[in-house]
């Protein structure tokens, strides 16, 4: 979708013009103007369809006379003052969604009149932007039989009597819409057609300049004693590979990098383990970590990031054949702590710990977060309103909780310790993959953290609840969220970026 803003209004738009009102009705200088071209309309209207200004709700007026404008809509901002980012996001969501297949193809936001908010003019008409870009988000690649309804027509916003920073202020948004449309379409993409060569392919051909990539292969990674990782991919014939993506807005070559790891099961169907047949094509959604990582990463870079991160992906696939390892074999992790498998469908804990252990080797971090899909516990206990939070460090987890409420991408924080950690002890081996039913999630983490080295700060979001959604939301339409970067990208902004 083309984005524009303009200073001044146009005269009399086609298309779909939008105004506002605040709570109970108040209508904003724009749509007064308008109501009085109208010959009170827009009050009659709103009336008619007990309109509240409730945030992003919408009174729609098809065809009204003496205008350009094929449909009037006008939006609520909620109360008085308290309009703030995530509300004139959702504004812009809502438009977006009742907009997209219209058959209308242009869309004009009247700013005028937007005043009595919480957050600065520039942010607030970006942000509307920024909803809108996020929910028209769409991958009809494989469809090749929608009707002309169906289509998406809706192709451009411009935001009218804008404040003369919005503009500026939309542009770093346009780079984190860039990077949450990288995840949705890895996670959208199927198995068949994404693996972990065509992740790092596809990465490549989508990356911003600037963003240093390399990759780890087979024999690099059985080199370096990956057992765990290499275990999980032995029963497929696709090889795995480590995705490893730089970016350096510091200006400092010896600046010490954040670090963030994503798991990248780009199929998982639990090996000999295996999953039940109903629900398994959603696995192709397993590497919803490693996507979050490629896009976080790629919005970082896109905007010019004043910080230096490094995210790894750890890329498998999770398949049943004559070689697969077995329950109950013994793996020899790349820290040379050695694994008892008991579960084959608990793969992403050992794709992570190697993945892991590499990292803090390679680059000596001292923050490193992974983001996982890693546990069907998490959403048991969250559902698919947060994403799990667990941290060795109170402090990261408090920035990191903050980052998900500011972004919209939520997180709850979990426990850990040392009455869960006993329960993953393995009477052969250093450690088992799995403990008891109760609890999963939380032995998870504490698999993960054994890899973890002393001194480093920690923390793993289990993001299984979040990075498809079964029914459309305020920011993404049903399917691949792009869950994660929004996150990720804030977190590095409001605290490893050199302002």
């Amino acid at each position: 979708m083309d984005i524009a803003f303009q200073t001044t209004a146009a005269a009399d738009p086609a298309g779909t013009l939008v105004v506002f009102a605040a709570k109970d009705a108040v209508l904003s200088r724009a749509a007064q103007a308008l109501d009085t071209k109208l010959g009170g309309q827009i009050v009659r209207a709103l009336k008619s369809a007990r309109f509240e200004g409730d945030v992003a709700s919408l009174v729609e007026i098809l065809a009204p006379a003496g205008m350009a404008a094929s449909r009037v809509i006008v939006a609520g901002t909620g109360p008085a003052g308290k309009a703030d980012a995530g509300t004139f996001e959702k504004i812009g969501g809502a438009l977006a969604a009742k907009l997209l297949t219209s058959g209308e193809t242009a869309v004009t936001v009247d700013f005028d009149g937007v005043d009595d908010i919480a957050i600065s003019r520039d942010e607030a008409a970006a942000r509307l932007a920024h909803g809108s870009a996020l929910r028209s988000w769409r991958y009809d690649l494989y469809r090749t039989k929608l009707k002309p309804n169906q289509k998406p027509t809706l192709a451009a916003l411009t935001v009218v009597n804008a404040p003369a920073g919005a503009d500026a202020a939309h542009t770093a948004l346009a780079a984190l819409a860039r990077g949450v449309g990288v995840a949705r379409e890895l996670v959208t993409e199927p198995a068949n057609i994404i693996y972990p060569e065509s992740f790092v392919e596809r990465v490549k051909s989508l990356a911003p300049a600037g963003l240093v990539i390399e990759t780890l292969d087979e024999p690099a990674m059985k080199k370096l004693g990956m057992g765990a990782l290499l275990g999980v991919s032995q029963g497929s014939v696709r090889p795995p590979r480590m995705l490893v993506l730089r970016w350096n807005g510091t200006g400092d070559a010896n600046a010490k990098p954040v670090v963030l790891v994503g798991k990248g099961v780009t199929f998982d169907t639990g090996g000999i383990s295996l999953k039940p047949p109903a629900g398994m094509e959603d696995m192709k959604w397993d590497m919803g970590g490693a996507a979050a990582v490629a896009g976080a990463l790629t919005s970082l870079a896109a905007r010019g990031a004043k910080a230096h991160v490094i995210g790894v992906c750890g890329l498998v696939e999770n398949m049943p054949d004559g070689n697969a390892q077995r329950p109950g074999d013994v793996v020899t992790s790349m820290s040379g702590q050695t694994i008892e498998v008991i579960n084959t469908d608990a793969e992403g804990r050992l794709v992570l710990c190697d993945a892991i252990w590499w990292a803090q080797e390679t680059f000596n971090p001292e923050v490193v977060v992974d983001l996982a899909t890693l546990t069907g516990a998490i959403i048991i206990t969250l559902g698919h309103e947060y994403a799990g939070c667990f941290s060795n460090d109170d402090g990261l987890a408090a920035k990191l909780l903050a980052a998900g409420d500011a972004s919209g991408d939520k997180l709850w924080r979990m426990p850990i310790g040392d009455a869960y950690d006993k329960l993953i002890d393995s009477p052969i081996a250093d450690i088992k993959n799995v403990g008891p039913r109760e609890g999963g999630s939380i032995t998870a983490a504490q698999f993960i953290q054994r890899f973890v080295k002393p001194g480093v700060k920690w923390a793993h979001l289990d993001i299984a609840g979040m990075v498809w959604a079964a029914s459309a939301g305020p920011l993404w339409d049903k399917g691949a969220t792009g869950y994660g970067v929004r996150l990720l990208d804030r977190f590095i902004a409001d605290n490893y970026e050199s302002k």
